[in-house]
């Protein structure tokens, strides 16, 4: 089985949810959630806050530089994720498809470099 990490893409600054889409998407996510474990693929999963609660580590070159915020500006950022065990990538996109349809926004699937745990 390869781990995959699921992370889901959000606009934090302009949401394309209601609040009441929003409830539902936090139901159908958790909805989801229940049958990942069920189904043994579960691994890992949570939600972030917003970027803005991101604290920066840079310790290049002996440096020691904590900033404040996001490091990269940009619209788009991660919102939350999965990470899932699967047996392949079609079995990963099923379960992605899946998980973007409960939470509502896109999610981008990619492999886990060699091997984990």
């Amino acid at each position: 089985m390869t781990h995959y990490l699921m992370a889901v893409i959000h606009d934090w600054d302009h949401p394309d949810l209601s609040e009441e889409e929003q409830q539902e998407s936090f139901r159908l996510t958790d909805a989801f959630n229940t049958e990942l474990q069920g189904s043994g693929h579960w691994v890992f999963a949570g939600g972030l806050t917003h970027p803005s609660d991101a604290t920066v580590v840079d310790g290049r070159k002996g440096a020691s530089i904590v900033t404040d915020g996001p490091y990269v500006e940009v619209k788009e950022q991660l919102g939350g994720f999965w990470v899932i065990e699967a047996a392949d990538l079609d079995e990963a996109l099923d379960i992605a498809r899946r998980a973007s349809a409960a939470c509502m926004h896109p999610v981008e699937i990619r492999p886990f470099q060699g091997v984990v745990g």
